[in-house]
């Protein structure tokens, strides 16, 4: 008996009320079987001689019943192999399954790290950017240096009172007296601090606004309060404030405070204002170095906003400097 005629008999006499088949052809063919043998038995008994004792009774029963266990058994024996190979069949169907789920999740595996690795360097060059004051020279690159003879000047400088100063001896004309002012665009362009080490016109800016005495302090204030912001993980790059009306600029350059500039608070940023504030209760110096930092940006925006536009007065709101003073003023009630 072949493999190929072991199938389940499709005819509806002997098909169970859910659809599977009752009885397959080898289970058919073996009941033909043994059907075939019971009436050969029985005719052999009925026209065969006649044999008396116990001896005759056994074979007789042997002879009835071995076949047809042995036929049975060979039934039931195909059964259970047709039931194993099911089985593995869906045994199979699962673990196919199972390893193209694997193979499919080894493959995003793979690629996460080659997206977190991008995103770590993006942050390394944010903060590499923030702290690239703590690198660069004091010489000024005269190939870079832009004639400044009719550049709108960012503060204005100070006036001299004879009558405040001392007597000052005859040595000529002090250097920071001869350089010329600092321009507006140089001053917002130094407030953003270099993009990267490669950013030359952003450094130059950077030294321009070093020379000068009052933009130097903002420089340096702003500095230490961004370094100190970036041990927190707090980045300016980050921080995606509200953009303000140049009026409410001019409004806080006049003196006014609280909720009548509270639109220049555009920071919303939860986190980094809880751990700032966070941090100005826990470390003095932390605390210290943010209200110098606000003391010096008041002053300075007091003094540009004499000369700036409304443009200018935008293009400095969105420095990393004018992020931080929206932060610490947020943390520190400047816009209550």
């Amino acid at each position: 008996m072949s493999e190929t005629e072991d199938k389940p008999l499709d005819l509806g006499l002997y098909a169970r009320s859910d659809g599977t088949p009752r009885m397959t052809v080898t289970e058919i063919v073996a009941a033909g079987l043994a059907i075939v043998w019971v009436v050969a038995v029985v005719a052999y008994v009925l026209t065969g001689p006649v044999e008396a004792g116990t001896l005759g009774l056994v074979l007789t029963l042997l002879v009835v019943f071995l076949p047809l266990a042995l036929i049975w058994a060979a039934v039931t024996t195909l059964r259970s192999i047709r039931a194993l190979r099911g089985e593995a069949a869906r045994l199979q169907a699962t673990v196919d399954a199972m390893r193209s789920a694997y193979v499919a999740s080894q493959q995003t595996a793979a690629a996460r790290p080659s997206v977190e690795k991008k995103l770590d360097e993006i942050a390394a060059a944010t903060r590499q950017t923030e702290t690239a004051l703590a690198t660069f020279t004091s010489r000024r690159d005269a190939a870079l240096s832009v004639p400044s003879a009719d550049r709108k000047a960012a503060l204005a400088p100070p006036r001299p009172q004879p009558e405040a100063e001392q007597p000052t001896l005859a040595l000529g004309t002090p250097a920071e007296d001869l350089r010329a002012p600092l321009s507006v665009g140089d001053f917002i362009r130094a407030l953003q601090f270099p993009e990267s080490p490669d950013d030359r016109e952003g450094f130059r800016a950077l030294r321009a606004a070093l020379e000068d005495r009052n933009v130097a302090k903002l420089i340096r204030a702003a500095q230490d309060v961004l370094t100190l912001l970036s041990e927190e993980g707090i980045y300016m790059d980050d921080l995606k404030p509200d953009r303000a009306r140049p009026e409410l600029w001019r409004k806080f350059a006049a003196g006014e405070r609280g909720r009548g500039i509270a639109a220049l608070g555009g920071v919303r940023d939860r986190s980094s204002l809880a751990l700032t504030a966070g941090r100005m209760r826990e470390d003095p110096v932390f605390r210290d170095a943010a209200h110098h930092f606000l003391r010096t940006f008041d002053r300075s925006v007091q003094e540009f906003e004499k000369h700036a536009s409304d443009a200018d007065l935008a293009e400095l709101a969105d420095t990393r400097t004018a992020r931080a003073f929206m932060l610490f003023g947020r943390v520190t009630g400047t816009f209550d």
